[in-house]
């Protein structure tokens, strides 16, 4: 692909001369784009060089003007590749009392971030047509998304300190919000009470880990909150378009499976009936009735499998730009492949360890709540009381330190099932019906219950919730009374 011709290239000499002049007549005009124009904006490399050194007498408290500037390239030996002295008096010229700096710096940033879209454009069609066997075109993809997507996060004109009072007020409006909502919560509503109100909902910038051991029902919690948040944002008034949306990472699970499930909780369908078509009519118009409504839920489903980090945050990057994002659920987290690099290569822990700061990043990056399910180690089954704790987590050190929450699913009942009581030597009819009555009695007590065990809480409580759960369905929901266990303080 040929060069674009010079004399086509975004760029406004003259916005660049109206600047620097602005700045050598008024030094405080430097303080009003410093913050984001930078010596690389401008188009002119003769400006580019005036700026720079504008910006370090500046900064070292030195007066910026025609004489200082006059002086610094003299001794540099370059007054004369800037114009010399007379086109410096130009731009100290160029300046009226009505000239706005703030107005020229975002032109000439505008004309710089145009001139770097072509660039990367440039680059896109050659890197497509080189015959290169150590990138494959899904690659150039991911790398051509990451550069649109940091070109458009450039130049954030409000970042910096922020006064205290400012702070204070952001703060009460967030706590307002909180008190305004149902369930007096601050983040996202999960629909499940007890959860919510330990957590206050799931807050932007948060990973948060869902960990248990097979068939306790991790997916399905999971399942549960995206479809429940899905639905908050699709009625929630006040809600950014660009944060409703829930995107759900399914690298175990079909959509369609995925999808089925969430019809089997809405319509309290059995899941099993609906696999093997055992529906009576009303069931089956039920159903029909249902997937035209939840046809209308910003929820999306990628079932691709064996997705890595980068490629997760290039689809959530898109999908964020394209139709609006607000959460991110991943199912999980070790079915996500290693990127590759050479210093996690055949280092499963290592590499775990960079996919966890990557989703961590990725809920800073966005700003948004990441769900992302765990697996646990086998050793909870070997123990009697097979509640989770934190060293359970499967190659843990680095899940742990970078989730800001971690909720552990148990199901009692599970292991119940398995542990009718036995025959013991010389223990009498008597002794054994008393230990069947009691086993019978805690599994109808524990039949409809999980409970959710909060292990890590970076800002709030830790301790344990209780959920209804019907496993017919894959629900979980409020039950008519919660028990809570003590809290302890998180970390």
């Amino acid at each position: 692909m040929e060069a674009p011709d010079i004399s086509t290239i975004p760029q406004n000499i003259e916005a660049e001369q109206a600047l620097l002049g602005a700045i050598l007549a008024n030094n405080k005009a430097f303080e009003k784009v410093s913050e984001f124009l930078k010596p690389q904006h401008f188009a002119d490399s003769t400006h580019a060089k005036i700026f720079e050194v504008i910006s370090k007498l500046i900064t070292r408290g030195h007066v910026a003007d025609v004489i200082t500037l006059k002086n610094y390239f003299e001794q540099d030996g370059t007054l004369n590749d800037v114009g010399g002295i007379k086109y410096l008096v130009k731009l100290s010229d160029s300046a009226t009392p009505l000239t706005n700096a703030e107005y020229y710096a975002q032109f000439i940033y505008d004309k710089y971030l145009r001139r770097e879209l072509i660039a990367t454009g440039f680059d896109i069609v050659n890197n497509a047509t080189k015959e290169d066997l150590d990138s494959d075109a899904s690659e150039q993809i991911e790398e051509a998304e990451k550069r649109l997507f940091e070109l458009s996060n450039q130049g954030d004109i409000n970042g910096g300190f922020v006064d205290f009072s400012q702070a204070l007020t952001s703060s009460l409006t967030h706590i307002e919000q909180a008190y305004q909502k149902d369930g007096k919560i601050s983040g996202l509503p999960t629909a499940l009470d007890a959860l919510d109100n330990k957590t206050g909902g799931l807050n932007n910038s948060d990973l948060i880990i869902i960990a248990g051991r097979p068939a306790m029902g991790k997916t399905a919690l999971a399942t549960n909150i995206a479809y429940n948040v899905a639905e908050y944002m699709l009625h929630a008034k006040g809600l950014d378009e660009k944060s409703r949306g829930v995107a759900f990472f399914s690298l175990e699970m079909s959509a369609d499976q995925l999808a089925s499930r969430i019809l089997s909780t809405v319509t309290q369908t059995n899941g099993h009936k609906m696999r093997t078509g055992e529906l009576d009519n009303a069931e089956f118009t039920r159903i029909a009735a249902a997937v035209r409504e939840l046809e209308k839920i910003p929820l999306y489903i990628d079932d691709t499998p064996g997705l890595n980090i980068n490629t997760i945050r290039t689809r959530a990057r898109r999908l964020k730009r394209n139709k609006g994002l607000g959460c991110i659920v991943i199912d999980y987290i070790q079915l996500i492949s290693g990127t590759g690099s050479k210093r996690s290569e055949g280092n499963r822990v290592q590499e775990l360890s960079e996919i966890s700061r990557g989703l961590k990043i990725l809920a800073k990056e966005l700003n948004l709540p990441v769900i992302a399910l765990s697996q646990l180690n086998r050793g909870v089954e070997q123990r009697d009381d097979k509640r989770p704790v934190m060293s359970d987590l499967r190659e843990s050190g680095s899940i742990e330190q970078d989730a800001d929450i971690v909720m552990f699913v148990y199901r009692e009942n599970y292991y119940l099932q398995n542990e009718e009581p036995q025959q013991k030597a010389s223990e009498t009819p008597e002794h054994l019906q008393k230990r069947m009555e009691e086993w019978e009695a805690r599994k109808r007590a524990t039949q409809n219950v999980a409970e959710v065990i909060i292990g890590k809480q970076r800002h709030g409580p830790t301790g344990t919730v209780q959920l209804f759960w019907n496993g017919d369905y894959a629900q979980f929901g409020n039950l008519a009374k919660e028990e809570y266990l003590p809290d302890r303080i998180g970390d």
